[in-house]
Protein backbone atom coordinates (compact mmCIF):
# COMPACT_ATOMS: atom_id res chain seq x y z
CA UNK A 1 0.00 0.00 0.00
CA UNK A 2 1.43 3.09 -0.77
CA UNK A 3 2.55 5.60 1.80
CA UNK A 4 -0.15 8.33 2.32
CA UNK A 5 1.36 11.91 3.70
CA UNK A 6 -0.78 14.33 5.63
CA UNK A 7 1.38 17.19 5.85
CA UNK A 8 4.50 18.65 4.01
CA UNK A 9 6.28 17.63 7.33
CA UNK A 10 5.71 14.26 7.07
CA UNK A 11 6.59 13.78 3.34
CA UNK A 12 9.78 15.56 4.47
CA UNK A 13 10.72 13.18 6.86
CA UNK A 14 9.90 10.61 4.63
CA UNK A 15 11.40 11.83 1.81
CA UNK A 16 14.75 12.15 3.56
CA UNK A 17 14.75 8.67 5.27
CA UNK A 18 14.71 6.98 1.73
CA UNK A 19 16.92 9.13 0.28
CA UNK A 20 19.42 8.35 3.29
CA UNK A 21 18.99 5.32 2.92
CA UNK A 22 19.58 5.50 -1.28
CA UNK A 23 22.90 7.14 -0.67
CA UNK A 24 24.29 5.12 1.99
CA UNK A 25 23.24 2.04 -0.12
CA UNK A 26 25.32 3.57 -3.00
CA UNK A 27 27.86 4.46 -0.39
CA UNK A 28 27.77 7.98 -1.00
CA UNK A 29 28.92 10.56 1.23
CA UNK A 30 26.40 13.90 1.73
CA UNK A 31 29.02 15.68 -0.45
CA UNK A 32 28.60 13.37 -3.41
CA UNK A 33 25.34 13.65 -3.78
CA UNK A 34 24.90 17.13 -3.39
CA UNK A 35 27.43 17.55 -6.13
CA UNK A 36 25.54 15.10 -8.33
CA UNK A 37 22.19 17.46 -7.87
CA UNK A 38 23.56 20.91 -8.23
CA UNK A 39 23.08 21.73 -4.37
CA UNK A 40 25.15 23.07 -1.58
CA UNK A 41 26.17 20.08 0.98
CA UNK A 42 23.90 22.05 3.58
CA UNK A 43 21.12 22.01 1.67
CA UNK A 44 21.41 18.30 0.59
CA UNK A 45 21.55 17.99 4.75
CA UNK A 46 18.68 19.50 5.51
CA UNK A 47 16.49 17.60 3.17
CA UNK A 48 17.74 14.50 4.09
CA UNK A 49 17.22 15.46 8.34
CA UNK A 50 13.45 16.13 6.63
CA UNK A 51 13.76 19.94 7.34
CA UNK A 52 12.69 20.83 3.80
CA UNK A 53 11.35 19.71 0.33
CA UNK A 54 13.31 20.25 -2.85
CA UNK A 55 12.07 21.71 -5.67
CA UNK A 56 10.57 19.54 -8.55
CA UNK A 57 13.88 20.02 -10.47
CA UNK A 58 16.13 19.08 -7.79
CA UNK A 59 13.85 16.53 -7.25
CA UNK A 60 14.35 14.82 -10.37
CA UNK A 61 18.03 15.71 -10.54
CA UNK A 62 17.45 13.55 -6.62
CA UNK A 63 16.23 11.04 -7.86
CA UNK A 64 18.69 10.31 -11.00
CA UNK A 65 21.80 10.77 -8.46
CA UNK A 66 20.21 8.72 -5.93
CA UNK A 67 18.79 5.69 -8.62
CA UNK A 68 15.14 6.19 -7.41
CA UNK A 69 12.07 5.78 -9.03
CA UNK A 70 10.12 9.62 -7.97
CA UNK A 71 6.83 7.55 -7.20
CA UNK A 72 9.01 5.23 -4.79
CA UNK A 73 10.93 8.36 -3.49
CA UNK A 74 7.62 10.07 -2.93
CA UNK A 75 5.46 7.60 -1.21
CA UNK A 76 3.12 6.87 -4.38
CA UNK A 77 3.98 3.53 -5.35
CA UNK A 78 4.25 0.16 -2.72
CA UNK A 79 7.88 -0.70 -4.80
CA UNK A 80 10.24 -0.39 -2.48
CA UNK A 81 12.34 2.91 -3.03
CA UNK A 82 16.07 1.17 -2.43
CA UNK A 83 14.86 -0.96 -6.13
CA UNK A 84 14.55 1.91 -8.14
CA UNK A 85 16.44 2.61 -11.05
CA UNK A 86 20.17 0.97 -11.72
CA UNK A 87 21.90 3.89 -12.22
CA UNK A 88 24.45 5.18 -14.85
CA UNK A 89 28.16 5.92 -13.76
CA UNK A 90 28.66 9.67 -14.15
CA UNK A 91 32.46 10.90 -15.23
CA UNK A 92 34.66 10.17 -12.65
CA UNK A 93 32.32 7.77 -10.40
CA UNK A 94 34.84 4.45 -11.17
CA UNK A 95 37.52 6.64 -10.27
CA UNK A 96 38.56 5.77 -6.46
CA UNK A 97 36.91 8.09 -3.37
CA UNK A 98 40.36 9.67 -3.10
CA UNK A 99 40.36 10.75 -6.77
CA UNK A 100 36.72 12.12 -6.21
CA UNK A 101 37.59 14.22 -3.44
CA UNK A 102 40.34 15.93 -5.03
CA UNK A 103 38.40 16.79 -8.28
CA UNK A 104 35.85 18.17 -6.35
CA UNK A 105 38.36 20.86 -4.62
CA UNK A 106 40.23 21.47 -8.43
CA UNK A 107 36.44 22.56 -9.46
CA UNK A 108 36.70 25.41 -7.02
CA UNK A 109 40.36 26.44 -7.78
CA UNK A 110 41.37 29.71 -9.65
CA UNK A 111 42.75 29.30 -12.64
CA UNK A 112 46.16 30.18 -11.89
CA UNK A 113 45.28 27.97 -8.70
CA UNK A 114 44.34 25.40 -10.83
CA UNK A 115 47.71 25.67 -13.41
CA UNK A 116 50.12 25.94 -10.03
CA UNK A 117 48.42 22.72 -8.96
CA UNK A 118 48.91 21.18 -12.26
CA UNK A 119 52.82 21.68 -12.06
CA UNK A 120 52.89 20.22 -8.77
CA UNK A 121 51.28 17.36 -10.03
CA UNK A 122 53.28 16.87 -12.95
CA UNK A 123 56.68 17.55 -10.16
CA UNK A 124 55.11 14.90 -8.15
CA UNK A 125 54.71 11.83 -10.96
CA UNK A 126 58.66 12.89 -11.90
CA UNK A 127 59.27 12.04 -8.52
CA UNK A 128 57.39 8.94 -7.96
CA UNK A 129 57.82 7.43 -11.00
CA UNK A 130 62.06 8.27 -11.42
CA UNK A 131 63.80 7.65 -7.83
CA UNK A 132 66.54 10.34 -7.21
CA UNK A 133 70.29 8.90 -7.37
CA UNK A 134 71.84 11.98 -6.25
CA UNK A 135 72.53 11.81 -2.37
CA UNK A 136 72.02 15.10 -0.30
CA UNK A 137 74.37 16.46 1.56
CA UNK A 138 73.56 15.10 4.68
CA UNK A 139 73.48 11.93 3.77
CA UNK A 140 76.82 11.38 1.99
CA UNK A 141 78.34 12.86 5.30
CA UNK A 142 76.67 10.38 7.82
CA UNK A 143 78.49 6.95 8.07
Amino acid sequence: MPQVHRTQAQLAVYLGRVAREARTRLSLTQEEVAERVGVATEVYGRVERGNMLPSVPTLMRLCQALALDANALLGFSSARPALGLVPHPAAGETEPPGLRRLLRVTRRLSPRQLSLLGSMAHALSRVTHRPSRRLSRRSRETP
